[in-house]
């Protein structure tokens, strides 16, 4: 078990809004913003709505954003992209690692210029290692990547902190030897996070919240399993009540190795 740096349980999630109105966004927006820690803007929602009008939105409430754009590009046209996401106030964001170690880094350079400029803090920038919707078989048959699926995973994750990421979006099997072999302080979000009382739905690599923390993700996206649900403050107040659950199991767990 790992114990990550101090996080409240609330900003662990980042709740996905897979809407395709600005009104329902709006609406989990303003009902879940003391229970979650960012809201995920994503394609659909972005193209349904626009991407600023949608994080104006959300910064009207006081809430914070996670664009997950995926970015992949030639590293001019990524880069531009994302210092216009500074500019307009995104907290995190995301860029497909597929798309190399060039591309981030002209991202990060031109992106960290942009936020000294305004003097704002360095923007978090985390790198997409494989989605989760893919398995072995997708990969290896119709990609022609012949390596195993966590192995490529992997060495993604090591491209991404050569190339100044502040982290990666990965599967939460992947979480642990990305710690030992990248370190603490390199944060990792995970998506496909389920409840066990939810639904998987499209996903295949799913992990409920408590197995996401024991393996020392720091964030987790989290969707449908609350706007799905009939009391989404309910389902959203049961997933924290897990994530402290198991980061106090983590604490015990690391005490007592300490005292062996």
């Amino acid at each position: 078990m790992v114990v990550r740096k101090p996080i409240f349980a609330k900003d662990r999630i980042v709740l996905a809004l897979d809407c395709d109105t600005l009104e329902d966004a709006e609406k989990y927006v303003v009902m879940l913003k003391d229970y979650v820690g960012y809201f995920k803007v994503g394609t659909q929602l972005a193209v349904a709505c626009g991407i600023f009008e949608t994080v104006n939105m959300i910064k009207k409430h006081g809430a914070k954003v996670f664009f997950d754009g995926k970015f992949n590009d030639i590293p001019y046209t990524t880069a531009k992209a994302s210092a216009n996401l500074i500019r307009r106030g995104v907290d995190f964001f995301n860029l497909n690692a597929v798309g190399g170690s060039k591309m981030m880094l002209t991202t990060v350079k031109l992106t960290r210029e942009v936020a000294k400029k305004m003097g704002i803090p360095k923007p978090t920038i985390l790198a997409v290692t494989t989605l989760s919707s893919f398995g072995q078989k997708t990969l290896s048959e119709e990609l022609n990547v012949k390596c195993n699926i966590e192995e490529y995973g992997i060495h993604l994750a090591k491209i991404a902190k050569e190339s100044e990421m502040n982290g990666v979006i990965a599967s939460a099997a992947e979480a642990v030897r990305i710690r030992q072999e990248i370190g603490e302080d390199f944060i990792i979000m995970c998506p496909a996070v389920r409840p066990s009382w939810s639904v998987v739905n499209d996903q295949l690599r799913v992990v409920t919240p408590s197995e996401a923390v024991k393996a020392g993700v720091d964030y987790m996206i989290i969707g449908r399993p609350i706007t799905s649900h009939d009391n989404p403050v309910a389902a959203a107040k049961l997933i924290v009540n897990e994530i402290e659950d198991a980061v106090a199991e983590c604490r015990q767990q690391v005490k007592e190795d300490f005292l062996k």
